[in-house]
């Protein structure tokens, strides 16, 4: 029974990894100044961020592939006996990206080596899929982010807006984002290789939104990719978390929105023949922090054991004073609609009346109390002058009606629009928090978490007050 539970904990260790989709490889061919390839060379890629090296050998083909490769920067040596070592710099591997370097050696000892730190941009020629990467200093960098618009999660900075960099995308909120010209929400997103769509309704397809200074890029698959990235017909978007360093690095933010620099609301007057503008402070700020998990005496993690920490909130405060709706008017609560009614009538033409000759015109009121039938057909006496009798009322709609408000201000005497608000707030708080964890058990085995954390509060108050109110809490 103890060798059934390690087996199948194993097999399910082995399934996990072959499923992580937040990877890259380096792939290519070795082989020796005349052309011919070379077996059993040794492969290395190291990590110039964490340290970490990936290894492997050449097969008789003269073929080599290392793959899952976390992206990032890296330097790859091959090694073989009688040619000098070739160092390849600043190779940068991306998420779902398959980077092919084929290497020519040189005769030569392996104390000399051949470095080539700079070269052209690779092509992609191993697969025809269309993605692209776009890096988090891309998105801080460039006009992409908007703060504020609009999404289910509080305003906050989506990484979604990704999308609006690259062709043939639109991209509104959420639940409206379009590639390639298929339906709204049929993406699909993953986090560090996990699902991290909402697949019961996919209204809001972010089940949990990472924070975007937590994310190192992000790479849209919108054409052709392969079948393990399936489950998505629009577009299949990859967040890949950053992980700390052998190098303590942080950073802090704040992104504001402030009435001052809005525009103000037309046709108002604040009482200085200025026009009114609605307080709005907006404030998407927080910080990072990341590097190697060192406990000084007790535990060096350099090369081992990593840590990267994000903290987001979102911040909203808002004052409106403009505010209009419809309540009914004084005359109306008496059961006077005589300004409601209009002209009257008619019917190819000709006026209006029924079976019993009564003339009809629009927005007319009649009394239930002498419905009859005339010549077959159902007719009732309308109120004189449209005006219901307050006995006439029922008590229940009597006593609904006296918790609307009043109208207000200038606009008491009209029919529509007024009510004009007393000025009220309301506000929005979201937070973010995430955190990673990054273990080197050995140049093959390596462990990884991570973990977020999404909540938002808004008592989404308007214009009205309890009892006679449509707004319920966001919690």
């Amino acid at each position: 029974m103890r060798f059934f539970r390690i087996s199948t904990a194993l097999l399910l260790l082995a399934v996990a990894v072959s499923a992580q989709s937040d990877r890259g490889t380096i792939t290519g061919t070795i082989a020796d100044p005349a052309g011919a390839v070379v077996a059993a060379g040794k492969v290395e890629a190291k990590n110039i961020a964490t340290g970490a090296v990936f290894e492997v050998a050449s097969t008789e083909t003269g073929n080599y592939t290392i793959a899952q490769l976390p992206a990032g920067t890296y330097e790859m040596t091959v090694t073989v006996p009688g040619f000098k070592k070739f160092v390849r710099q600043n190779l940068t591997v991306q998420v779902a990206a398959t980077v092919r370097i084929d290497v020519v050696l040189e005769v030569g000892a392996t104390s000399e080596s051949v470095t080539v730190t700079e070269a052209a941009p690779l092509l992609k020629t191993e697969s025809g899929e269309l993605s692209h990467n776009v890096s988090t200093d891309k998105l801080d960098n460039l006009p992409a982010i908007t703060l504020g618009s609009t999404t289910g999660l509080g305003n906050i900075r989506n990484p979604l807006q990704a999308a609006t960099l690259l062709p043939g995308t639109q991209f509104a909120s959420d639940n409206t984002l379009r590639v390639n010209g298929m339906p709204s929400s049929t993406y699909s997103i993953r986090v560090e290789g996990q699902d991290a769509t909402n697949g019961i309704h996919r209204q809001f397809t972010q089940v949990n939104q990472a924070g975007l200074d937590a994310i190192q890029e992000v790479t849209v698959q919108t054409s052709n990719f392969a079948a393990e990235y399936g489950q998505a017909g629009g577009g299949y978007f990859n967040y890949t978390m950053k992980s700390g360093t052998n190098q303590f690095h942080g950073s802090a933010y704040d992104y504001l929105v402030n009435e001052a620099l809005n525009s103000p609301v037309p046709f108002t007057n604040d009482g200085t023949g200025h026009h009114i503008r609605n307080r709005q402070r907006r404030n998407d700020y927080g910080f990072t922090f990341g590097g190697p998990i060192d406990i000084p005496k007790l535990y060096d993690g350099h090369d081992k054991t990593f840590f990267f920490f994000n903290f987001e909130q979102f911040r909203e405060t808002q004052r409106i004073s403009t505010g209009l709706d419809t309540v009914p008017t004084l005359a109306y609560r008496q059961g006077d609609f005589s300004d409601a009614m209009l002209g009257r009538l008619t019917i190819a033409g000709q006026p209006a009346t029924d079976s019993n000759g009564t003339p009809l015109f629009q927005n007319q009121i009649f009394d239930p109390k002498t419905t009859r039938q005339v010549g077959g057909s159902t007719v009732r006496d309308p109120y004189v002058g449209n005006r219901i009798p307050i006995a006439d009322m029922d008590p229940v709609a009597l006593k609904i009606q006296s918790m609307i408000p009043l109208p207000t201000g200038t606009r008491a005497t009209q029919a529509i629009n007024n009510y004009e608000a007393p000025p009220y707030d309301n506000y929005r708080h979201t937070t973010i928090p995430s955190i990673k964890l990054d273990h080197n058990l050995s140049s093959s085995i390596k462990l990884s978490g991570y973990y977020s954390q999404t909540r938002a509060y808004s008592p989404q108050v308007n214009d009205f007050q309890t009892p006679f109110t449509n707004s319920v809490i966001q919690d």
